[in-house]
């Protein structure tokens, strides 16, 4: 396929995405996100791709969704042509880990795009919001929801009414990001990250990602009841038996995604 609004690569073991229409601050339309969802699809079905990054520029992840190309819409036509989930939701979907690299502002629709991934790293010129509000609507793609299971009912209410953003000190502080690089050390780091789990058990991997997932849509004596069943069926793979001898042996695992 050829991608017109990202730029696809790979970096060993690493798909990278990273979101280009530097004109608009890679505002999120919908050419964009189907071609996203079309990426992940083919880095997801790749055997040799263990985790995906998704960028933008230093200057912006993403400023929001196109804001141009919905302000017309009805309701019927948001309604009938599923305006969000049709697209956006394969990130979240994914079951290789996605890391988002934001630097710059990641604002509205790139805010919810980056909260879709599994974590977010932050350059420390990042920016978050959701701005909405200053439209006449509301966050669409999550915003009142993962913002709020990230940090917390009142900044996440402040942030909503407000159009506050938050820089990536605070993000970090509240539980957005998991932390805070140089922005022109933040693509490596993350690819260094993304190898590093690219290194592991493909399987266990995903297992653990669908664990801490679980966490989010079940009480705590259901989640724990969860990953205790998941984690007796790693007991079952040949990367666990691996992994066990590879310890009592003092030598690295090669691990065979089985």
């Amino acid at each position: 396929m050829a991608y017109q609004c990202i730029i696809v690569e790979t970096r060993g073991p690493v798909g990278l995405v990273r979101l280009n229409r530097p004109q608009a601050l890679n505002a999120l339309n919908a050419q964009l996100m189907d071609e996203l969802a079309k990426a992940i699809d083919v880095f997801e079905a790749e055997d040799a791709i263990g985790c995906i990054v998704v960028t933008g520029s230093e200057k912006a992840f993403a400023a929001g969704a196109d804001i141009k190309e919905m302000q017309s819409k009805s309701y019927m036509d948001v309604y009938k042509e599923d305006f969000i989930t049709r697209n956006w939701e394969r990130v979240a979907r994914c079951r290789k880990p996605v890391i988002a690299a934001v630097a710059g502002y990641a604002l509205g629709g790139g805010c919810e795009l980056a909260m879709m991934c599994d974590f977010i790293l932050a350059g420390d010129n990042a920016k978050f919001g959701q701005p909405e509000i200053n439209l006449g609507t509301i966050p669409g793609a999550g915003g009142t929801q993962r913002l709020t299971r990230f940090v917390g009912k009142s900044k996440a209410m402040e942030m909503c009414l407000t159009a506050r953003m938050m820089d990536a000190e605070e993000a970090e502080r509240s539980g957005l990001v998991s932390r805070i690089v140089p922005k022109d050390q933040l693509l490596d780091e993350a690819i260094k990250v993304a190898t590093r789990i690219s290194e592991l058990s493909a399987p266990a991997v995903m297992i653990a990602k669908e664990s801490v997932n679980r966490a989010y849509e079940t009480t705590l004596a259901e989640g724990v009841r969860f990953e205790r069943r998941i984690f007796h069926s790693t007991f079952s793979m040949a990367d666990q038996k691996e992994g066990m001898q590879a310890f009592i042996d003092k030598r690295k695992p090669q691990f065979k995604n089985k």
